[in-house]
């Protein structure tokens, strides 16, 4: 793993006091989405499907900030939509880092180099920027040339600036390994992103390409290959290593979607950002009043080929915390990736 040893320690000290205070669910991150629209048009994502009167909608700072505060997670993903429209996205961003949130802007970069100056360098806030493939794969994925060439000069004039720049790439059933090892190799070595995300793409139901979703032992398959080799321990992946063995299907884990609560312009969504089985108010009530015991593959159909990140990766984090081996494992992997 890359992740900065001092956000590790955080994250493992407020696990721990979880443990102490014997809470059996509880946020490790919020997805935070203040707006839906976004600038570009990607096949694999449903947001802009929205109605018009919805995607001209901007969350108030106040609020954004007040449901990070009400979940107490130490992390914060703000999404869409594309954040950067947001005319008050810096405001949100400052309010959080000022607590000592840890906050990933993610972004297609598309306005990043415009918007840059609103932001400033902080060991508790990154640019994530999304990059689905090198310039021919990921300019299809958006429906739009051009855009891999903005993200890549983005992302150089962000690292120049002294930014924390992490991507998260998303694979469908049209890649292969060549097509991952490729993507991660450039973003690794010749832009040298601080961190990289990868996550097989979920059947969104309101994305307009349905098509192209990977099922469970297509994912395994993808990634055993991908990460043969050496690549995976090469790579800086910002995932536990546990999440990275169920992803080529060394390990198993239960959904435990309620670790990365999304919250957007409708409120607190029940179960995930990927399903939307209605809205409430509070952070209280979405963990106290949904049945979280009937999600998950083999429980609800929509969930058969799920192994996305928001619902996998905090199993495999908790799962490591519960074993000293795994702590130990996932210990030296921090410590070699932050040489």
């Amino acid at each position: 793993m890359a992740m900065p040893l001092r956000q590790t320690i955080k994250v493992a000290t407020y696990l721990f006091e979880q443990k102490l205070r014997k809470r059996d669910k509880f946020p490790l991150i919020v997805e935070l989405e203040p707006l839906f629209a976004c600038n570009l048009a990607c096949e694999g994502c449903g947001k802009i499907q929205h109605p018009a009167g919805v995607l001209k909608q901007r969350m108030p700072v106040a609020q954004a900030v007040g449901a990070v505060l009400e979940s107490g997670a130490p992390m914060v993903s703000i999404a869409g939509g594309e954040p950067l429209m947001h005319p008050q996205i810096d405001e949100i961003v400052r309010q959080l880092v000022a607590r000592r949130k840890y906050v990933f802007l993610c972004t297609n970069a598309m306005l990043l180099r415009k918007k840059i100056e609103k932001f400033t360098p902080s060991p508790y806030f990154a640019f994530a920027v999304h990059i689905d493939g090198l310039r021919e794969r990921h300019d299809e994925s958006v429906a739009k040339e051009g855009v891999f060439d903005e993200a890549v000069a983005a992302i150089k004039e962000a690292k120049r600036r002294g930014f924390r720049v992490t991507t998260n790439s998303t694979f469908f059933n049209t890649d292969t390994p060549q097509t991952v090892i490729e993507v991660l190799n450039y973003l690794n070595d010749d832009l040298k992103v601080d961190e990289m995300m990868i996550s097989p793409a979920y059947a969104y139901e309101k994305a307009p390409d349905q098509e192209h979703f990977l099922g469970v032992e297509q994912t395994r398959e993808l990634f055993k290959k991908s990460f043969a080799g050496g690549n995976r321990a090469r790579w800086r992946l910002n995932h536990s290593p546990l999440f990275l063995d169920f992803l080529e299907g060394k390990a198993d884990f239960p959904c435990t979607a309620w670790a990365i609560p999304n919250y957007s312009l409708f409120g607190w969504q029940r179960p995930c950002y990927l399903m939307s089985d209605g809205y409430v108010p509070t952070y209280r009530e979405l963990i106290e009043e949904t049945d979280w015991d009937k999600y998950g593959r083999g429980k609800d159909p929509r969930c058969a080929n799920c192994m996305a990140h928001c619902g996998y990766e905090p199993t495999a984090v908790l799962a490591t915390m519960g074993s000293l081996k795994e702590s130990l494992r996932a210990a030296r992997e921090t410590v070699s990736g932050n040489r």
